[in-house]
């Protein structure tokens, strides 16, 4: 467990003096940004032109065909990588927009106009069933864990958001994202960001061909339990390529029978979810924005990759070789 003094700014009483050292009282600065967030007015699907191709689920909804072959033919892989850095560079573009004042919904429409720019398809837009996502990137806010959905919702200055983009473009799909704060978090909001991007970088250090996927979630698991914070079980990483969600399935905690064995070749996401206090989740009514359950924050980072013959190649790096959101961004 880490010794270092952690803050926890749930417990702040409103006439105590703002963490930020402003010299206001908490109700007066920084509380807004830790109440539990509130779905706002979602705006109605956005198009996409015509000539755009499309993945076979855009015009009425559904899931994913997942015998799709986990290990992928180098000519889907030169696809892969061109798609995943189209991704990247929109991921980067969007979370240069973050600031306080802004909507999640002006994010999404940022996204959706760079992912056609980009002669793509917006992956999240009209995937699932009942009902289908109605938006073209995940906006996860404060203590959303994942899968939050673009509304009307202003950012506030002390805010954390995760930006999840997946492009779909050349018949592939290129799945990054990354957390940001929102002008000036806490301390320990900023700690859980960097936690989280050291979780992600040691489960892709893990990634060596001949062992099994278990090793990633050990590494993720130890290492964020050791400063404190749990990880949420009910969501995984999983393969990637044609198909938006195919086997295997990336357990981001330790489980012996999560033991797939890498192969040279398989390509999947690796998305680790950490929380400052519980690690189960509560769904939202709109069946898709799923919570912590005592409103305590999350973070997360996302690559797509590749298992090469001696360790891993990311699909989803900026092509300036550093990664997108807060917490350091040191070169992978």
């Amino acid at each position: 467990m880490s010794t270092t003094p952690t803050l926890d700014i749930t417990k702040m009483k409103p006439n105590d003096p703002c963490w930020c050292g402003s010299g206001y009282k908490f109700k007066r600065c920084h509380k807004a940004s830790t109440d539990r967030v509130i779905a706002g007015t979602i705006s109605p699907m956005r198009p996409v032109p015509p000539e755009i191709e499309r993945p076979h689920y855009a015009e009425h909804g559904g899931t994913d065909d997942r015998d799709e072959p986990m290990v992928k033919p180098p000519e889907t892989l030169d696809r892969m990588r061109r798609t995943g850095r189209a991704a990247a560079a929109i991921l980067r573009e969007v979370g240069a927009a973050i600031e306080p004042g802004i909507t999640t919904d002006e994010l999404d429409a940022l996204c959706h106009r760079l992912c056609i720019e980009a002669g793509g398809y917006p992956s999240p837009l009209n995937y699932g069933i009942d009902p289908p996502f109605p938006k073209s990137i995940c906006t996860s806010v404060n203590e959303v864990i994942c899968h939050g959905i673009p509304d009307s919702r202003v950012l506030r200055d002390g805010d954390i958001i995760n930006l999840d983009v997946t492009l779909f473009r050349e018949g592939v799909h290129g799945d990054t994202n990354a957390t940001w704060a929102v002008g000036t978090a806490d301390p320990e909001s900023m700690r859980l960001i960097r936690t989280t991007r050291e979780c992600t970088s040691l489960g892709i250090e893990a990634v060596k061909p001949g062992r099994p996927v278990s090793d990633i979630g050990r590494a993720i698991q130890d290492h964020a339990e050791a400063a404190g914070f749990s990880v949420v079980r009910a969501f995984v990483g999983h393969g990637v390529g044609t198909e938006f969600h195919t086997h295997p399935e990336i357990l981001h905690y330790y489980h012996p029978r999560n033991d797939t064995v890498m192969e040279p070749g398989m390509t999947f996401t690796i998305e680790p979810m950490i929380a400052i206090g519980a690690w189960e989740q509560r769904m939202w009514n709109d069946g898709w924005t799923a919570a912590t359950v005592d409103g305590k924050r999350t973070a997360q980072f996302e690559h797509t990759m590749v298992v090469t013959d001696d360790g891993v190649e990311l699909l989803t790096l900026h092509e300036d070789g550093r990664w997108s959101g807060d917490g350091g961004s040191p070169e992978a």
